[in-house]
């Protein structure tokens, strides 16, 4: 067995002569602990939600989109975009068209987001997993339909089967707009209400409306152009390696985006808050381990004649230091593996059991605080538990022996 980590063994589990020391070093474990069950915890809880939020954008969000580099609009119909719909990788090629616009009804009008999309949209996201009223239908027979969010219907004050249509305006493209008459400037459509949905995301639920894309393609004055290619991959085809190939196939002309780089802004903020809270945690244990600088200190004055024995039996300076700096990397070491159990166990049983609940009463989408597990943040508090635990540990032990051995040389001298 290496000495100094022997010597540091006994040193942790004897008995000192003053209780103070012992009480010290069950402070700074007590600490550690604490503080590693918060990290892996929060950590774990930021998963989770970050998991369901992934998962409502997921419901309407393609696995990749495919949009132009300049400008609005492209044309569908060219060569490298139609290869895209040979590729196998490729289950479902939809074509969409996006426009902000106005919608009225009767006397609310609200400035909304018109996505048209054609009949396989269906078939690209799980739309109708979240509508909470009526169904998602494009067109019958000549009758446009829409598909609007919880939100934007609470604002026009409309709902699933009104008889009125609602009415989508939107600047004439090709005049410039008349301010004695406004209402010549617009282009009118209609669209009937046959769905609601709800996804708890502010930037779809109060803003878009979904219909026919030759609707939005009359409407602003379009022939045969869409503002975005979205895409379904088959099961089990890699997303990076499709995304990589038709980014070579198209150039630079186009910007394919994975799901995340979809919603990138919302997930930024998420990862920001995760690494915020971290920062945070680890300052209040860099505090917590201010513990262990003040037990490591007594420990090595009250073993100072034990050094003393050491020194005549020729241990130098560094085999010194090794032992009272595996004791600190030791109480912060054992601190941390116990930290970690405990905070898996209560992770574990949060996720069987729910048993820290969002509140009573609230309109939330879940009951209990999600968690999901990481192997990679269980590592990465690991390693910050350690470091910070050696840094603690290396001031004082550093500074006390150089200490003693100055204090040796003048003596000699």
């Amino acid at each position: 067995m290496n000495l100094p980590f022997y010597i540091a063994r006994r040193y942790l589990f004897s008995k000192k002569s003053h209780n103070a020391i012992n009480i010290i070093s069950m402070v700074s474990v007590c600490g550690v602990v604490v503080v590693t069950i918060a990290l892996v915890c929060i950590l774990s809880v930021f998963n989770g939600f970050n998991d369901i939020v992934a998962g409502l954008f997921s419901n309407l969000e393609p696995d990749l989109k495919i949009t132009p580099a300049t400008g609005k609009v492209f044309d569908p119909s060219i060569t490298e975009i139609q290869a895209i719909r040979e590729m196998k990788e490729v289950a479902v090629f939809s074509e969409t068209l996006e426009e902000n616009a106005l919608i009225r009804c009767r006397d609310r009008q609200v400035i909304g987001i018109v996505k048209g999309v054609d009949p396989h949209y269906a078939q690209l996201t799980q739309i109708d997993s979240v509508l909470v009223d009526g169904r998602f239908s494009l067109r019958e027979d000549v009758v446009d339909y829409a598909t609007l969010g919880m939100g934007l219907a609470y604002s026009l004050g409309v709902r699933v089967g009104f008889v009125s249509p609602i009415e989508i305006c939107a600047p004439k493209r090709d005049k410039k707009i008349n301010t004695n008459n406004l209402i010549s400037s617009l282009d009118v459509e209609y669209a009937y209400i046959n769905g609601i949905f709800r996804i708890n995301q502010s930037v779809y639920d109060d803003s878009y409306i979904f219909v026919p894309i030759e609707l939005t393609r009359s409407l602003f004055r379009y022939e045969k152009e869409v503002s975005a290619i979205e895409l379904k991959l088959t099961a089990g085809a890699d997303v990076s390696s499709v995304k990589k190939e038709i980014k070579t196939l198209i150039g630079d002309s186009y910007i394919v985006q994975d799901r995340y780089e979809q919603q990138e802004a919302s997930y930024k903020m998420m990862q920001i808050e995760k690494i915020m809270t971290f920062l945070i945690l680890s300052f209040i244990l860099a505090i917590a381990l201010f513990n262990l600088v003040g037990s490591l200190s007594m420990l090595m004055i009250e073993k100072q004649n034990d050094v003393q024995t050491l020194r005549k039996m020729g241990a130098n300076e560094r085999l010194i230091q090794q032992i009272f700096l595996f004791e600190g990397w030791m109480i912060s070491g054992f601190g941390a593996v116990i930290g970690i159990i405990i905070g898996l166990i209560l992770c574990f049983l949060q996720m069987k059991y729910g048993w820290i609940r969002l509140g009573e009463g609230a309109a939330f989408i879940i009951d209990a605080y999600p968690v999901r597990v990481i192997f990679w943040d269980i590592l990465i508090v690991l390693i910050t538990v350690l470091s910070v635990g050696f840094f603690s540990a290396w001031y004082p032990v550093h500074a006390i022996t150089k200490k003693w051995f100055t204090q040796k040389e003048k003596d000699k001298a």
